[in-house]
């Protein structure tokens, strides 16, 4: 079995992440630099993040993984980012003006909500796929599903076809998004119990497939 590269940038939930993925049975390599990345033989790659983009996105570029992730994503192989390894997807966030690594336009911006809705959004919160045939949703259904959430912004594809999923939090924000094999999710799968192992099951399973 070809194992999952988990990319630890220094500022991510990396035993989480790796805990989750052995879980659902996935062999998984962490990796920090592009020879790690070419060496493990990876057939899948996770990107997690915590804490500040800017952190995250500084990491992968002081690093070189920014080219790597970009040129495995634009291969379309499978990968998966999660959380802040969502949003260093885009081109720009306002989250101090970052710059991200343009993978996808669009842009990532802060929670403007009525002061009844606290920021960050932070707990359980359903969610709804808009991909119905989506691998990434394979034994989990199209509305309702709950997932762990942890963030004051959120991703603004420009695409909408792009979008995975929706969460409504004062009003609707993309909480997924899956294009081929290369697929992201705002919330956290790892604190999300047995439908975030799902998750990690469904994309072990893509990573899997030649």
């Amino acid at each position: 079995m070809s194992p999952i590269a988990v990319i630890d940038t220094g500022i991510c939930n990396l035993r989480s992440v790796t805990k989750a993925l052995e879980a659902v049975g996935a062999v998984v390599r962490v990796v920090r630099s592009p020879a790690e990345l070419a060496a493990a033989g990876a057939a899948g790659v996770v990107l997690p993040g915590v804490g500040a983009l800017r952190d995250c996105v500084d990491a992968l570029r002081t690093s070189g993984l920014d080219a790597a992730v970009a040129g495995w994503i634009r291969a379309d192989r499978p990968f998966l980012g999660v959380c802040l390894g969502m949003q260093a997807l885009f081109e720009h966030s306002e989250e101090g003006g970052v710059k991200g690594l343009g993978i996808f336009p669009g842009r990532v911006v802060r929670f403007q909500l009525p002061a009844e809705f606290k920021v960050p959004h932070m707990g359980w919160n359903t969610v709804r796929f808009t991909q119905p045939a989506s691998p990434l949703r394979s034994g989990l259904g199209l509305e309702g599903e709950s997932f762990y959430f942890v963030h004051s912004f959120r991703c603004e594809p420009a695409d909408p076809a792009l979008v995975l999923a929706e969460c409504d939090y004062g009003a609707p924000f993309c909480a997924a998004i899956g294009r081929g094999r290369v697929f992201a999710t705002q919330f956290h799968p790892e604190k999300s119990q047995a439908r975030g192992l799902q998750i990690y099951r469904n994309f072990a399973a893509v990573a899997s497939r030649p």
